[in-house]
């Protein structure tokens, strides 16, 4: 695990590497144990830094790390779980290696396969490839025509590693009524930097800190900022599954470029299997996911895979342990962990309030595996002393998030830099309630088209006054947003994952949207186009996997975790696995009264019965408790004024409305803490 970052110059004074310097350090607990640099000198100066957590090859793993030629180096953040069998691979072919380090695995990779290597690689990754082999082979007179060499940046299938970018130009100029120098379009000279914080690009002070009005508005509809957006204008996300091509010579456009699409790979997986299962002697049988033979190796298949994914999560340097919240996801991990390690470490989070605690079942479960269990217990008291540095480390304000940086802290105290979590476990085997209540809303949402548009809305307005007091995922609010405005969000799906619904947002923000959607809806808008002919169970995983996972879960756990600079990996995310699972038919994945009925066939008999019995709660603190309680004087003052960033898109009495709102019962606890988190991150990273 890295952090990484970069600087392509233009300018007719490059000063790449001076800004890559100022930047590698703001990363220094996403890598303590070493750094590194890399500049060039031929035009389109690159320069490009390093923080290195060390967990393969500890002593050798040195980045940037080159091919034996020095043509082709590599900057890693991340994981290659399938870089011993690449590299047996890449030596047959004539590659000579000088590490044991999965880094120089991509670099060889490169060398070998072009940017066609990201279709062969496993595992959760950002990097950046320097190939300068172009110009190894040309005069400077040719390179113009050409011959120049690349940056090339590439994300993982799931998105699990973050990785932003900007496009900056060297003159400052009027941009929607904004003075900014952050460009989407590239002519002349400029600069482009990418890094693995948004942080580390406004600590480059190349990148301005202007507040971006569109993702503001992503972030008060769900709690989180949706991608490829960030609140920082003109910074935006490699979105996952994508790489990015960047000539060094000339400056011209770039645009990501997808290699991997998970509705487009689901769709494809279930035509093929659906052909095969029509040809073949039990079609109807295995086609519709009856069967007891069928269903006996469908659950075989799913656990080969989960036992493979933990096994290749386990390769490391350096100790393994595993988050247990005892629920069923990560009594999964720790359960088939502990079959391939006798020393895994296991860590829960305890709270005084015991009905928001499963350290009980952890406990039990950690004596039952033969774990070295550790527990930290938290209080509302240890969250005021600790709220400023919890909600600091966001990289990205985020209404979730702070549990992790207290299991993360405890993992790292213990002495580990490597954790396996449960994450994923839920989209892909159907664990939250947006999977049997989407097609109701889908339902509902079709029988309201059919209503005139005045008759429509009276009803929504009559449901939402009857329905009591509106809670975040309270069935009848939603609903009346849903009615009044269908159109408001790409989906149904999202009015349910809603934490604002729009009309609210349109209140808290001030001035007029813009008329052209902006990139956050877009990429809701392609999640529910690519899930157009799945069946509702998988087009739900496809819709929660490309926005609450990727925008809140993923990135939240990579921060937080990486404050402590610990390394979490997520086995129930390896793409293999979620292919196969999500392009199932939906009846092999639901069993009446069994959650994740799949995962419970195919780990069962590992599986403690309090554990697949228990009602799903959720890691979850006990916030309500808390905000009434010793946060209250804490989240009232902060949200008392607004940021100066925030003051002239947000209305002040609308956000301190919310606050009396939850102080009377009316709401939510999860919306006013979500407007804290939101000022507090600005004054840190947008006012100063």
């Amino acid at each position: 695990m890295c952090g990484i970052c970069g600087v392509v110059d233009w300018s007719d004074a490059p000063d790449a590497e001076a800004l890559v310097r100022r930047m590698t350090p703001t990363m220094l607990h996403r890598g303590p144990d070493d750094e590194g640099y890399l500049a060039s000198d031929g035009p389109g100066r690159l320069a490009l830094g390093m923080r290195r957590l060390s967990i393969i090859d500890v002593e050798g793993g040195h980045q940037p790390i080159f091919n034996e030629a020095g043509t082709v180096g590599a900057v890693l953040n991340g994981e290659i779980y399938n870089f011993r069998e690449l590299r047996e691979e890449l030596a047959t072919l004539g590659h000579a290696f000088q590490t044991r380090s999965d880094s120089e695995v991509v670099a060889h990779a490169f060398e070998e396969w072009g940017v066609e290597c990201v279709e062969r690689l496993q595992g959760m990754f950002a990097f950046a490839v320097y190939d300068r082999r172009r110009e190894e082979r040309s005069s400077r007179q040719e390179r113009s025509a050409g011959q120049e060499g690349i940056l090339f940046l590439a994300r993982d299938r799931m998105g699990i590693k973050p990785l932003y970018y900007a496009e900056v130009r060297d003159q400052r100029s009027e941009v929607g009524g904004q003075q900014s120098a952050v460009s989407n379009q590239r002519s002349g000279t400029g600069k482009f930097v990418f890094a693995s914080e948004v942080r580390t690009l406004l600590a480059s002070r190349i990148v301005p800190k202007l507040l971006s009005r569109a993702a503001l508005e992503s972030y008060l509809l769900f709690g989180s900022v949706g991608e490829p957006m960030t609140l920082v204008a003109g910074v935006l996300s490699l979105p996952p599954g994508h790489t990015m091509t960047v000539p060094l010579g000339a400056r011209s456009a770039v645009e990501p470029k997808p290699f991997w699409r998970i509705g487009a790979r689901i769709s494809q997986m279930s035509r093929d299997r659906q052909a095969a299962s029509n040809n073949g002697p039990t079609a109807s049988r295995s086609s519709n996911g009856h069967g007891k033979d069928n269903a006996r190796d469908t659950a075989a298949r799913v656990r080969s895979l989960l036992e493979e994914s933990v096994r290749s999560h386990l390769v490391s340097d350096v100790p393994v342990g595993v988050f247990l919240s005892g629920g069923i996801d990560s009594t999964s991990l720790a359960a088939l962990a502990s079959r391939e390690d006798s020393g895994i470490h296991t860590f829960t989070v305890a709270f005084a309030e015991k009905e928001f605690s499963e350290a009980a079942i952890a406990r039990r479960t950690a004596i039952d595996l033969g774990t070295t269990h550790q527990e930290v217990t938290l209080s509302g008291d240890d969250m005021v002393r600790r709220l400023d540095e919890a909600v600091g480390a966001l990289d990205q304000p985020s209404m979730d998030g702070i549990n992790t940086y207290f299991v993360s802290m405890s993992a790292r105290q213990a002495g580990l830099k490597v954790t396996l979590s449960g994450l994923g476990g839920d989209e892909v085997f159907g664990g939250y309630s947006t999977f049997p209540r989407t097609p109701k809303y889908q339902r509902l949402a079709t029988a309201g088209a059919h209503v005139p548009g005045a008759v429509r809305s009276a009803m929504a307005s009559s449901i939402a006054a009857t329905g009591g007091r509106f809670l975040h995922g309270d069935a009848t609010r939603k609903l009346s947003a849903l009615w009044n405005a269908p159109d408001a969000l790409p989906d149904p799906f999202y009015f349910g994952r809603a934490l604002f619904t729009p009309a609210q947002v349109s209140g808290l923000m001030t001035g007029q949207k813009p008329a052209v959607p902006p990139l956050w809806w877009e990429w809701l808008g392609a999640s529910v186009e690519q899930a157009r002919e799945l069946d509702s169970f998988a087009a739900v995983s496809c819709m929660e996997i490309q926005s609450y996972l990727v925008n809140t879960l993923l990135r939240d756990t990579d921060s937080m975790s990486m404050a402590h600079s610990l390394e979490v990996r997520v086995p129930f995310l390896d793409h293999r696995l979620v292919e196969f699972v999500t392009s199932l038919p939906q009846a092999m994945k639901l069993r009446k009264g069994v959650p994740k009925a799949l995962l419970v066939a195919a780990l069962g008999d590992l599986l403690p019965a309090e554990v697949v019995n228990q009602t799903k709660r959720g890691f979850t603190f006990p916030w309500a408790e808390w905000l009434r309680g010793p946060l209250r004087d804490r989240i009232q003052g902060g949200l008392a004024e607004l940021s100066p960033a925030l003051q002239e898109a947000m209305d002040a009495e609308s956000v301190r409305k919310i606050w009396q709102d939850y102080l009377d019962g009316k709401t939510s606890w999860s919306r006013p803490w979500s407007l804290y988190v939101l000022n507090e991150w600005a004054r840190k990273h947008l006012d100063n």
